[in-house]
């Protein structure tokens, strides 16, 4: 079950796999997909499941059918670091959407920008647009309101007893909003909130306002 909240006049849907969609400008908002991040875990020896490789796409094609965005821009971080076999599997995905797409840089993107605009696919260090500052890092800038990925926020949630449970969560503060990683296996940092700050935490199926 998605969440609608509002920044700043204008509406964003939060979605339970970590993207958000913003309606006024018909773009889904994608962080910390880390492509390539299987296969490199499983050519180093882990016991990672050949199928997960595929998961980030069926998840993306999802949000494409439930949104219809015009714009997919990936902030940051789209591929873990060199090329490997999910290159290609990006290129035939690419190839059979009819979204614009375009990546802010992040760290770990080390491919070839001309890699990129060989699929039509445009790379920024970063966007401003009517008040908002888009970004990978988490960046502070007088007078915009910044959505940015890189830190994979996460919340630990205690139930009775010793019980506790640790799940992704879109981070929001008085100027900022820190989409959550939207790819598999990327693990999560547990943020620490400060008064004012408002955590969604997602489960794959809801987005769930914390306390």
């Amino acid at each position: 079950m998605n969440l609608n909240i509002k920044i700043k006049d204008q509406d964003f849907v939060l979605h339970p796999f970590g993207a958000a969609y913003w309606p006024e400008k018909e773009v889904l908002l994608v962080a910390d997909v880390h492509l390539g991040k299987v296969s490199h875990f499983r050519k180093h020896g882990s016991a990672v499941p050949l199928k997960s490789t595929s998961q980030n796409f069926i998840k993306l094609d999802q949000l494409r059918k439930e949104f219809d965005p015009e714009h997919i821009l990936f902030l940051g971080d789209l591929f873990h670091s060199s090329m490997n076999m999910e290159w290609n599997m990006f290129e035939e995905w690419i190839e059979n959407i009819d979204n614009k797409v375009h990546l802010i840089a992040g760290n770990h993107d080390i491919i070839s920008p001309l890699r990129y605009e060989a699929l039509n696919i445009k790379v920024y260090p970063e966007v401003k647009v009517d008040g908002f500052y888009l970004s990978h890092h988490p960046e502070e800038m007088p007078g915009h309101f910044n959505i940015c990925g890189h830190i994979h926020p996460g919340i630990k949630m205690k139930g009775t007893g010793k019980q506790s449970l640790k799940l992704a969560c879109f981070y929001r503060s008085s100027n900022q909003m820190i989409l959550p990683a939207f790819g598999e296996f990327t693990g999560n940092y547990i943020m620490q909130p400060e008064e004012g700050d408002r955590i969604f935490a997602i489960t794959g199926k809801e987005v769930i306002p914390v306390n």
